[in-house]
């Protein structure tokens, strides 16, 4: 069981949950910039994805939590990270900060399906046990409030 206290995201919505999950994979950053990460390898990444709403669906869920889980650890875990092309553009290079990134999209374009909307409000992304980041949209763009 992971066991973490995150950053709170400051907003007006009734309900917000959070669910923790990780995944293994392996990467490498093909830049000179890198250093040794220019090498092969792996990580076993922690992320606590954010969301919130007003409304919850007809089922009492704001959002599931396997849906979730589906979305990230099905996609990602035991993969190669830089072979991921469907959401990797060419000049990404698949860093903490990029990889966060995209899983906000990929939460997002589900909630947006969604006809209560709910919102993604931030992904937590630990790489080591050391080194994390954090992704949030600008509020009034992505998130609408």
């Amino acid at each position: 069981m992971i066991q973490q206290i995150y950053p709170q995201v400051p907003h007006d919505f009734s309900y917000e949950l959070n669910k923790d999950l990780h995944f293994a994979a392996a990467h490498s950053i093909q830049h000179p910039d890198a250093g040794k990460c220019q090498q092969v390898h792996g990580h076993t990444y922690f992320a606590n994805i954010t969301i919130a709403g007003d409304e919850l669906d007809d089922s009492g869920f704001l959002f599931n939590f396997s849906t979730i889980k589906a979305l990230i650890h099905k996609k990602f875990d035991h993969t190669y990270l830089n072979d991921h092309t469907d959401i990797l553009k060419e000049n990404d290079f698949p860093t903490t900060e990029v990889m966060a990134r995209k899983i906000y999209e990929l939460i997002q374009n589900e909630l947006d399906q969604l006809p209560h909307q709910p919102k993604c409000l931030q992904v937590f992304l630990r790489e080591t046990p050391t080194s994390y980041c954090i992704y949030r949209p600008k509020r009034g763009i992505e998130n609408g409030k």
